[in-house]
């Protein structure tokens, strides 16, 4: 029997069709002598599902129809491993569906990529690929990274946050503030999505008024930052741990407008191939247009960016290139890339099935090294502890 992976995917996202396609991508990648592929679909409800047509693509043309020949599952911690158990429970017969030695999850947004779903595994204590719960939720936030990025001398754009209740409170204000910090033109993104969804770009008071109140249709939350005019944009994946990581080649994606948008990366480049190509389908130039100076600084600060916010795994980070200022920028940082950037890695000799294959390792290793910590202090404060609660935990009257 080999190592028993559960691939996790879906989730309450608006990218959950994505992760669908970068799930089954790597299930059909996978090992098949090393590892027992255990497919786990999360529906956009947050039910569990697993079955024989979980991991086949063709099956999510209809998901409906595919949710009643699958089957409802819990997970259960047993025996450091997670029991895969139908629910509901029936009365009679055996429960377990699968057990899972680790779960692999390849999810996009938020709700699942944002440490939601790294938490829930973190409970289960069952190892995962990819960052742990602090790298994810930082990683989505893009105010907050880049925060810690900036505190770290990592050379990012400045932006402001800008919240949906205060702008419909108080908007002529808010736009007067923003237009008194950043010239035009500027980007407006939503706070924590990816997949370039809900971004516009905005080169007055209108603009900027309706490009507000666009992203705030997918986020309550939106980031307006200064547009680089003379704009290239790169890409570079890392690999790694805190001990050590690389990174890989450079790509420099092509968009048909101004901005990269969600069709760029994920129809546009896949349609020969029935949509299922993912990120690894977009168009783009690979390697990068870029000098060999500006390729080595991008790859250090993307390992500089890896370790600064505490990634493990894979990681892509997006860059801004000003190609007359020759400035460099780090955009954002994704956690669980599509595709799992994969395609980064083949011209430098990685093919994807051994990718997944170190990303695999590095859970396992992450979890010996976790294994070494105490999560015990042991007390007596239990023993000594007086019916009706009249003192608080330092014994201070409450």
């Amino acid at each position: 029997m080999g190592i028993r992976v559960g691939v996790f995917f879906g989730g309450r996202s608006v990218e959950h069709e994505i992760s669908i396609i970068s799930a089954i991508q790597a299930i059909n990648a996978l090992d098949k002598t090393k590892y027992d592929i255990v497919p786990v679909y999360i529906t956009r409800e947050d039910a569990l599902y697993t079955g024989e047509d979980i991991g086949r693509i063709e099956a999510y043309r209809n998901i409906p129809e595919l949710l009643k020949k699958s089957r409802r599952v819990l997970c259960v911690p047993h025996g450091g491993v997670c029991d895969l158990v139908k629910y509901p429970l029936a009365r009679f017969g055996n429960p377990l569906c699968a057990s899972l030695d680790i779960a692999f999850p390849i999810v996009h947004g938020t709700n699942v990529e944002d440490g939601g779903l790294q938490g829930f595994l973190k409970t289960l204590s069952i190892p995962f690929v990819g960052c742990d719960v602090t790298a994810s939720a930082v990683g989505m936030d893009k105010y907050i990274q880049k925060a810690v990025l900036k505190d770290n001398n990592v050379p990012v754009l400045d932006c402001r946050r800008v919240s949906v209740k205060p702008y419909f409170k108080d908007t002529r204000g808010i736009l007067a503030e923003i237009e008194g910090a950043l010239p035009y033109p500027v980007v407006v993104k939503p706070l924590n999505l990816g997949s370039s969804i809900g971004i516009s770009k905005a080169g007055n008071t209108g603009e900027l008024r309706s490009a507000l109140e666009y992203t705030f249709q997918f986020a309550h939350t939106a980031l307006v930052e200064k547009a680089v005019v003379n704009l290239k944009e790169i890409n570079c994946a890392v690999l790694g741990d805190g001990e050590e990581a690389a990174a890989s080649e450079c790509e420099e994606p092509q968009s048909s407008g101004v901005i990269l948008s969600y069709e760029d990366k994920y129809v546009s480049g896949s349609k020969g191939a029935g949509g299922t190509k993912g990120m690894s389908g977009a168009k783009r130039k690979l390697p990068a247009d870029i000098s060999g100076e500006q390729r080595e600084t991008i790859r250090e600060l993307a390992k500089k960016t890896f370790r600064v916010l505490g990634c493990h795994g894979v990681v892509r980070v997006d860059f801004l290139l000003d190609t007359e200022a020759n400035q460099i920028w780090v955009n954002e940082i994704n956690t669980i890339p599509g595709s799992l950037a994969f395609y980064l890695w083949e011209p430098l000799g990685v093919p994807y099935r051994e990718l997944l294959d170190r990303l695999i390792n590095l859970a396992f290793k992450r979890e010996r090294e976790n294994a070494d910590l105490s999560y015990s202090y042991e007390t007596d404060i239990l023993s000594n502890f007086i019916s009706g609660g009249a003192k608080g935990a330092k014994g201070q009257p409450r």
